[in-house]
């Protein structure tokens, strides 16, 4: 198990850099991200998908979970707890979820790379133009094209993406 870790360490602290900004609060969040791996990899099904996708998701789920914690302790009154405890606004929630991915899925599959990068993987408008060799200028282009696309597809500037 060490040597997976091992494997797969850059990968991790590649997914959590964007998401959590204070160097010991990422060493915390590899430690919680390695003991979920280490007690739930024999969950892990590769008719499902590949391990690195299985431990990225892990990886970006974690990290954003531990920011959560990070900012409820930090300021407990921000936090709405009775509006995310509303079973129709959870229901509403999903559907407009389903909505989105449904709408990302028609995107190009270089539309979608960027898109997810940005969005999912919250990374730099800077670091996706640095790895996929283009200028900041044109990486904000095609981010403002395709959440232009994305609100078309969605059924116009109703949805905020």
């Amino acid at each position: 198990m060490a040597s997976l870790l091992e494997k797969y360490e850059l990968l991790i602290k590649y997914i959590i850099a964007p998401i959590i900004q204070n160097p010991q609060d990422r060493e915390d969040c590899f430690s919680e991200i390695s003991m979920k791996i280490w007690e739930n990899i024999k969950q892990y099904d590769e008719s499902k998908g590949s391990l690195s996708a299985w431990i990225t998701t892990i990886a970006r789920n974690t990290a954003i979970n531990h920011t959560r914690k990070i900012s409820y302790h930090e300021d407990i009154e921000s936090i709405e707890l009775v509006s995310n405890s509303m079973p129709e606004k959870e229901i509403l929630n999903n559907e407009l979820k389903a909505s989105i991915e449904r709408a990302i899925h028609r995107l190009k599959p270089n539309e979608q790379r960027i898109f997810y990068r940005k969005y999912y993987y919250l990374q730099s408008t800077n670091q996706i133009a640095e790895e996929l060799g283009m200028t900041n200028r044109a990486v904000e282009g095609k981010l403002y094209r395709i959440k232009k696309k994305l609100r078309k597809l969605l059924g116009g500037d109703f949805y905020e993406v």
